[in-house]
């Protein structure tokens, strides 16, 4: 007989408990669910995301809970010898009790649990069986795990006892997210009656250098009365490629190069899904006791890290099917501070937005969760590289030996649940905890490998990254494992070895953003600039309080996590922009300026990717795709999924063919004598990318303008897009610049607009390079450049002079445009789509348009 799963998800109530006693119950409509879900639906708290009624609801995460929930049996059920109860997350602590008894103790929020039922614990076919979940406060309990195991360690972000509990990090506040301490049944809980039971399946797939693949699959029963393991290997379409009969548990299957089509990440190639049927046969009849698919895809990826041509240092970067990628993407927090709300819809929105912002690469940060299920099929669908990591984020961890237990236990789980995923392409140890151990001077002998000598320093959990996650991963898998992001060279910040997390920008150092070219690294794997969301996410969260709309309003601050973000907004604004405190007017300038820093930070990085053996930064990840509430914080798409302007300039930067410029003040003085007597010019480079594999002919054109609109010069020239690098070609001084021999001498305003065209004249990329500060523009009281055709969802967008940052809107619902933060030059003709425009009137704002 095969088995039975009943998943309990309805009947479900829970209540408050004080010193050991039930509330009242409430019902809930599903599971999963959490605590704060559920008080919001019932209107017993306010909704943590307006207003600040953030503050009002810290008290749910200080109080304990109870779930509670009824089932029954059937006689079909309790006639197979075996009962699991699998529960496959619950958040955090938890007792469970079945029929009055203790059951099991949880205090892993990221475990799973599989623990069998005595059958006489269970009740009669047709009877009411009771199971409860007392969750105890985790912000309580962990404060009592702290004096209990050493007190409180060093960290950024959260409260110092996060560090003891396995528990989503970011839960406990972070520089872009509320105070909020879930709890509940986060995950499904259900019951499987079996006689066998196929409890794992491990696919190893090696793609050797000639993309021959050779695979073996391991299969581990469970149970009794087990007969003959089938396995059959499925192509995308259902046929089977190969079958046969697991002996001992394994099969094994070789296949020259081509008889398998292998993965490749979103537009290097096809996607190919294929299945892995695992039918566990009875010893007495052909009928199936059970069934497993695992779903996989096929590819040969690496982590190179070799010598480079020209520079110090190795490389870091990501090979797939022998095709070195630049990995161009952002970093993924959990999306929405309650992980039960997001629908498996809204994850593949997520990564859909992603992949239409031509990136090709996801950070699931270590202070979040281990996604779900969801997340990574839809980038195996998609084409989306994974990089993961393990779920310590910013902080001083322990290593005690319970704790050293539970994270073992975790690790194996998570790497056995994601293992198969082609996507998935690199394990990191942590988020930023050896930048922690360094700035807190903590023991750190990076000559020292020998984990045995980590947990007798005041860094124990350096163990945890060195021993226990690379073991497991090791182990389990075949994919690369890094003890940390960022990590690599002779510290952290090192820019010539492994990762970098480069926040010279913003925060650190505060460097203008167009240092970006002297902050490099081999691969970026964090950088950011805050920009304020749409204003109608702002309005939403204002929840009707007008006398809260301005920029520097209490409510508008509790929604902005970053500690100093006014100064760090000023400052950069101060520094750049004119701009108004008039809400509208200074959101827009918040989102050109992170549009035009992150747009800066890919175009130049992405330049120094040179070819074979110059992959001088080979991949840079933008600090952060997505919101957990409606804040502002560095995401370049707010919480409701609406894209910032910088989602649409990094989209450009991250096309398959751009092309840039970059301007410099040369100053050359008379002698080594004199500060007077001097000369300054412009100077630019410019160059192109192309990410195919294959060299590409084009025409480069370019003209200099002046904000009248007059063409100072234009020249043409046929240049060639060397394959998948950077090709270089003008430097040389700003066509028709002045040469000043003052410094009180004011530049001409001149703007720059160099386009790639194929020998047909079709547009490949364009890019304009404006005059920097940007305050220093003067422009004519007169100056209206730009005109707007709308036809039905098309808007035709041509200028008689450069404008810069045109950033479209239409009163009431926000449409979804095609392309924002545009730069328009004369004769340059843009259209724009705008999907649900229904022929309302545009709204336009640019640079000069007299609004600030």
């Amino acid at each position: 007989m095969a088995s039975i799963i009943n998943v309990i998800e309805k009947g479900w109530s829970f209540a408050q408990v004080k010193e050991g006693v039930e509330g009242e119950y409430a019902d809930i409509e599903k599971t999963p669910t959490s605590v704060h879900a559920e008080l919001i639906k019932s209107g017993m708290i306010p909704d943590p995301y307006k207003g600040m009624n953030e503050y009002d609801v810290q008290w749910v995460g200080e109080s304990d809970w109870q779930f509670k929930v009824s089932f029954s049996t059937t006689k079909e059920e309790l006639d197979l010898p075996s009962h699991d109860l699998v529960l496959d997350g619950l958040d955090t602590f938890c007792r469970v009790e079945l029929n009055g008894v203790f059951f099991f103790f949880t205090t892993n929020m990221f475990l799973s649990h599989r623990v069998p039922i005595p059958k006489k614990l269970l009740k009669n076919a047709g009877e009411a069986n009771e199971l409860k979940f007392f969750f105890e406060s985790a912000w309580l309990r962990g404060k009592k795990e702290e004096a209990e195991n050493g007190g409180p360690m060093g960290l950024w972000n959260g409260d110092s006892s996060r560090l003891y509990v396995r528990k989503a990090q970011y839960g406990y506040g972070w520089d872009w997210g509320l105070v909020l301490m879930t709890v509940g049944v986060w995950k499904p809980v259900f019951i499987e009656h079996y006689m066998s039971r196929i409890s794992d399946v491990r696919v190893d797939a090696d793609v050797a250098e000639n993309l021959s693949v050779s695979v073996e699959v391991t299969v581990a029963v469970e149970g009794e009365a087990a007969g003959a393991v089938v396995v059959a290997l499925k192509d995308p379409a259902g046929a089977v490629v190969k079958s046969g009969e697991a002996k001992n548990g394994k099969i094994a299957w070789t296949f020259k190069t081509g008889e398998l089509d292998l993965w490749y990440p979103v537009h290097y190639g096809e996607q190919p899904i294929y299945s892995v049927e695992v039918t566990l046969l009875g010893t007495k009849v052909s009928t199936p006791l059970a069934t497993r698919i695992t779903k996989t895809g096929f590819r040969r990826a690496r982590v190179v890290q070799e010598p480079l041509d020209g520079q110090p240092g190795t490389s870091f970067l990501f090979e797939i099917n022998n095709v070195r990628v630049f990995c161009g993407g952002a970093n993924w927090i959990p999306a929405d501070a309650m992980l039960t709300n997001i629908t498996n819809d809204r994850y593949r929105a997520w990564l859909d937005l992603m992949v239409e912002g031509n990136q090709n690469m996801v950070r699931v940060w270590a202070g979040g969760i281990y996604e779900a299920d969801v997340f990574y099929e839809h980038c195996d669908k998609i084409g989306l590289l994974v990089w993961q990591d393990f779920m310590f984020g910013c902080g001083q961890y322990p290593a005690h030996d319970k704790f050293i237990a539970s994270i073992k236990l975790e690790a194996e789980q998570v790497v056995t649940r994601l293992r198969d995923h082609p996507s998935v392409v690199i394990f990191a140890g942590n988020n930023e905890d050896y930048q922690v151990a360094e700035s807190l001077k903590l023991e750190l002998d990076y000559s020292d490998e020998n984990p045995e000598n980590f947990r007798k320093t005041n860094f124990p959990a350096r163990y945890i990254y060195e021993k226990t996650l690379p073991d497991a991963v090791n182990t389990l898998s075949s994919i690369f494992y890094h003890r940390g992001s960022p990590y690599g060279g002779k510290d952290t910040t090192d820019r010539t070895v492994g990762d970098l997390h480069q926040w010279n920008v913003w925060h650190g150092t505060q460097e203008p953003w167009t240092k970006w070219d002297q902050l490099s690294g081999r691969f970026v794997s964090e950088f950011g600039m805050e920009g304020f969301a749409n204003i109608r996410t702002v309005d939403w969260f204002l929840d009707g309080n007008k006398k809260e709309r301005f920029p520097q309003s209490r409510t508008v601050m509790s929604h902005n996590k970053a500690d100093g973000s006014e100064r760090r907004l000023a400052l950069y604004l101060i520094e750049n922009f004119r701009f108004s405190f008039e809400m509208e007017s200074f959101i827009y300038a918040t989102q050109v300026m992170q549009s035009d820093t992150l747009a800066s930070a890919y175009r130049l990085w992405r330049r120094e990717w040179r070819g074979r053996g110059k992959e001088y930064t080979a991949g840079a990840l933008v600090w952060q795709i997505n919101d957990d509430w409606p804040t502002t914080s560095w995401a370049i798409v707010d919480y409701f999924l609406r894209p910032k302007p910088a989602y649409f300039t990094i989209k450009r930067e991250l096309a398959t063919y751009t092309v840039g410029l970059a301007r410099k003040e040369v100053t050359t003085y008379r002698d080594k004598t004199t500060a007077a007597f001097l000369e300054i010019d412009q100077e630019m480079q410019i160059w192109g990318t192309n990410s195919t594999l294959e060299d590409k002919e084009a025409v480069l054109e370019v003209r200099a303008i002046g904000l009248d609109g007059n063409v100072i010069n234009e020249t043409r020239k046929n240049v060639t897009l060397a394959a998948n690098s950077s090709t270089e070609f003008f430097k040389g001084p700003v066509p028709g610049q002045v040469i000043r021999k003052l410094i009180s001498e004011e530049p001409k305003v001149i703007v720059v607009g160099v386009r790639l065209l194929t020998p047909e004249g079709e547009v490949l990329a364009r890019y304009s390079d404006w005059p920097m500060p940007y305050k220093y523009i003067c422009y004519d009281e007169d100056y209206k450049p730009l005109k707007i055709t709308v036809d039905g969802e098309k808007v035709t967008l041509e200028a008689n002079a450069p404008v810069k940052g045109v950033v479209l809107d239409a009163a009431g619902e926000d449409a979804k445009w095609s392309d924002q933060c545009l730069d328009i030059m004369p004769g340059d003709v843009q259209v724009v789509t705008a999907v649900g425009l229904k022929g309302r009137e545009v709204q336009v704002r640019y640079i000069g348009d007299g609004t600030a």
